[in-house]
């Protein structure tokens, strides 16, 4: 389907130069003279190179339509995941650079949607929002107001992120998976 470069999403599969790639980020750019640009960063499926290529806004690109399944995350094995379709009970198994950064996030019967081309899986797309446990968190500055400043902690799977001066360790939060941003405190 032929879609403006300007609707280019991460986790959209291209067609360019007749190879698939899928998207893992893309900027926009407005320069100060000129038209707008935007900057996509790309994975060639087949082989795994990656590219970044400029496109006009008003560029139109090739957006390959995809099936989106939904599979359950069973387990890791090194750097390969092992999903499951519920309803076939078919396994597949899919490695950790297909999933990109977001397979941090990846917890035990996590339902996650699999983007499948032609019967070959091309990339996970997680919820948006998980919940994780803060594990260690910095203590609050005296004099610090609550409005503006945010401390660093690490999360129960390792990453670093900042949240709240009120947020302990032990307190289970709210993240976005897409930048490691915290959202708000988990409702128990």
């Amino acid at each position: 389907m032929k879609v403006n470069a300007i609707t280019i999403r991460a986790g959209n599969i291209l067609d360019y130069n007749d190879k698939l790639w899928v998207v893992l980020k893309s900027d926009i750019n407005q320069p100060g003279k000129g038209a707008a640009v935007i900057q996509v960063e790309m994975r060639d499926i087949a082989s795994g190179n990656k590219t970044n290529v400029r496109f006009r806004t008003q560029e139109v690109v090739e957006r390959v339509r995809v099936d989106e399944v939904e599979y359950q995350f069973l387990f890791a094995d090194g750097d390969d995941f092992t999903f499951m379709n519920n309803n076939t009970y078919e396994q597949i198994i899919i490695s950790k650079e297909m999933i990109g950064d977001a397979a941090v996030y990846l917890q035990d019967g996590m339902m996650v949607m699999v983007k499948i081309h032609e019967g070959k899986p091309l990339g996970v797309e997680l919820p948006t929002q998980v919940t994780m446990k803060i594990v260690e968190a910095d203590p609050v500055v005296k004099g610090q107001t609550a409005s503006s400043s945010y401390k660093p902690a690490m999360l129960e799977n390792g990453v670093r992120i900042l949240v709240p001066p009120h947020i302990e360790a032990g307190t289970k939060i709210v993240v976005k998976t897409a930048d490691n941003s915290y959202v708000e405190r988990a409702k128990d």
